[in-house]
């Protein structure tokens, strides 16, 4: 049962229903626009503000809530302008603000299904058909799964993939562990030590130097509730409500430690889910999308240019963050990159396809 600030009670409500009842854009209000970005995550949203601000008509189509993964980190300590960090929802947030402002459409709790590369029809759930003269896919990653007995049962029960700022405030005076040993998991550990009894970072490899920044371990190591366990992973994890107990079991010496816990947070990386893209567009054998250089090696290309930097093997299909090829998955990254691809949509739209009207 959900009951709105003016009254209104519902039941179970289905997400899309909720986002309407919430004064969310659903629909789209035109047939065609100059891009639709795919995805709303830190390279979408930059996207759509730059799009927006360019006066380029953009729409913006997410399957769930702006911010994507970085919207569940809780906090950003190294993002440009923010002294003191920022949380990845209050990044995703302003940003969300932003783009609105300036005009750009953002449509939420809808899926793209399909794209026809020759007619740049886009199909959405629900049967509607929107026309674009671009593309950027800006879908990111999803997290990857841990098959753990009992897991599944307790999800959002205290196991978590991701963490976002509200659920540190619930872990007060707890004992917590998170899976994980790359940026997103350092970051996570730090914010939940100022809120947690402890926290322990459990990581299958032999150091966190491989993974994770500099600045990251120096602040961990100084934080005396933060414990580190290398050559580690949770085995199983109990409760018959709620979390309750894990098991540890250490991978050198096939020991089997049962501990407290009031919160699992799983961060081990993430996938690029790219099946649903026609084959035209060109992917490395794990999914994530090939640009500019990598699609001209690949032999994927064959128009009578070179292909810009962040354009796909299909020409006027762009692709920025962390879907697309690439060593660098920070969000500072997925930021720029998504600003960079409207000045090459602007570009393709004054050579390829007619001016930007």
């Amino acid at each position: 049962m959900l009951r709105l600030a003016d009254g209104t009670t519902v039941s179970r409500p289905q997400a899309r229903d909720l986002a309407r009842l919430l004064g969310l854009q659903t629909s789209a209000r035109f047939a065609e626009y100059d891009t639709m970005i795919v995805g709303g995550g830190p390279a979408g949203l930059a996207a759509a503000v730059y799009g927006a601000s360019e006066g380029v008509r953009t729409v913006v189509v997410e399957r769930e809530a702006p911010g994507g993964q970085a919207g569940t980190s809780s906090r950003i300590e190294n993002y440009l302008g923010f002294p003191n960090g920022v949380s990845g929802d209050e990044l995703a947030r302003r940003a969300l603000q932003q783009a609105r402002r300036l005009g750009a459409e953002i449509l939420v709790t809808r899926s793209v299904t399909n794209i026809n590369p020759a007619t740049r029809e886009v199909s959405l759930d629900g049967g509607d058909v929107l026309r674009t003269r671009t593309v950027i896919l800006a879908t990111g990653v999803t997290w990857r799964h841990l098959v753990i007995d009992g897991f599944d049962r307790l999800i959002g029960k205290g196991v978590y993939y991701g963490a976002s700022r509200s659920e540190a405030a619930a872990t007060h005076g707890l004992d917590i562990h998170l899976i994980g040993s790359g940026n997103s998991a350092g970051q996570a550990a730090l914010y939940f030590a100022n809120h947690a009894r402890t926290v322990t970072l459990v990581a299958r490899g032999d150091s966190l130097e491989k993974s994770m920044s500099r600045y990251l371990i120096e602040q961990l190591r100084g934080k005396s509730n933060i414990a580190v366990r290398l050559r580690s992973e949770v085995q199983a994890v109990y409760g018959e409500v709620s979390l309750q107990m894990i098991d540890i079991r250490d991978r050198q010496s096939q020991a089997v430690y049962r501990q407290d816990c009031g919160g699992l947070f799983v961060f081990i990386g993430a996938d690029a889910e790219t099946a649903w893209l026609p084959g035209d567009i060109a992917r490395d054998g794990r999914g994530y999308l090939l640009t500019g250089e990598d699609v001209v090696k690949s032999g994927r290309w064959s128009h009578g240019r070179d292909p810009y930097l962040l354009e796909t093997s299909v020409p006027g299909i762009f692709a920025c963050g962390d879907v697309r090829l690439s060593p660098v998955k920070r969000v500072a990254s997925a930021v720029g990159e998504g600003s960079m691809a409207i000045a090459l949509v602007q570009q393709y739209l004054q050579h390829d396809a007619g001016a930007v009207p």
